[in-house]
């Protein structure tokens, strides 16, 4: 005999699941348009960061960071909750692997994943799904791509962010020189994930990059006045991929000469990283 009661019950236990999910998909469809609008508008997301248990780093890594890693050291206590966060779960995503006797050291993986999560940190998304590996080699390496020797690279194919380890820790000694390796592959990364993925962020960044050709392409003498002031290295002309790369070298790095010399392009620049924190 059917247990009408119990039946009844379990059916209403369903229904009332259905209805929960369905609210709860129609509450996030409503969010997405209306971020989507405000996205249009204001060319930002409308929050970066979720609400939720925060993974907690261990102190000898946020010593690192405070010694080390000057960008952090700009944030509000709060901000530099979410950025340990953010470096402790990209840790954790990624794969690091040493080259040529290279054995993969805290101080590795803490720098290199502040590099990527300071680049990111105007986004909600980042994680940089077009990237799972990161190679280290102790100096300069050969590389197969160009059969040449290089100080980084980013390869689409493979996922993986390839960096000289003595190469990445100049980038950081000096501070104003514009010149930063990891900041450089990790953009070129950042820019691939822009192409592949379909988040806000990625979003912002692409369409960003657009309005940074357009001004190029469009504002009278801008183009003229970037080369003959040389603020950005001779590299930034090899192509689109490397002016993007050098700019956001330029614009971490020396924020108040960048804003001075071509406040339109730096304004586009922080638009694209959303950089609305840390005095930018």
């Amino acid at each position: 005999m059917i247990d009408l009661p119990n039946l009844s019950t379990e059916y209403l236990i369903m229904f009332g699941v259905l209805v929960a999910v369905l609210i709860g998909l129609i509450i996030y469809a409503v969010v997405n348009m209306v971020e989507l609008a405000y996205v249009m508008v204001r060319k930002k997301p409308l929050y970066r960061h979720g609400i939720g248990f925060k993974n907690k780093l261990p102190e000898p890594y946020i010593q690192i960071l405070t010694s080390q890693f000057r960008f952090y050291n700009k944030l509000s206590n709060r901000e530099k909750r979410f950025f340990e966060h953010r470096v402790a779960r990209f840790i954790y995503d990624k794969k690091f692997v040493g080259r040529n006797g290279i054995v993969v050291s805290n101080e590795m993986e803490i720098l290199i994943s502040a590099t990527a999560v300071m680049l990111t940190f105007g986004y909600r998304n980042y994680f940089l799904n077009s990237l799972e590996m990161i190679i280290i080699y102790p100096e300069a390496f050969y590389s197969r791509t160009n059969d040449a020797y290089h100080k980084g690279e980013y390869n689409p194919k493979i996922k993986a962010l390839v960096l000289s380890w003595q190469d990445f820790l100049n980038g950081y000694d000096i501070a104003n020189d514009n010149l930063n390796l990891g900041i450089h592959e990790f953009t070129h990364a950042l820019h691939i994930n822009s192409l592949t993925e379909r988040h806000i962020g990625a979003t912002i960044f692409g369409d960003t990059f657009i309005e940074i050709t357009n001004l190029l392409a469009n504002e009278e003498g801008l183009r003229e006045r970037i080369i003959a002031s040389q603020y950005f290295r001779d590299y930034a002309f090899t192509n689109q991929f490397e002016f993007l790369a050098v700019i956001i070298e330029s614009f971490i790095e020396t924020p108040e000469e960048f804003r001075a010399q071509f406040p339109r392009l730096y304004a586009k620049t922080k638009q694209m990283l959303n950089f609305n924190f840390a005095h930018y």
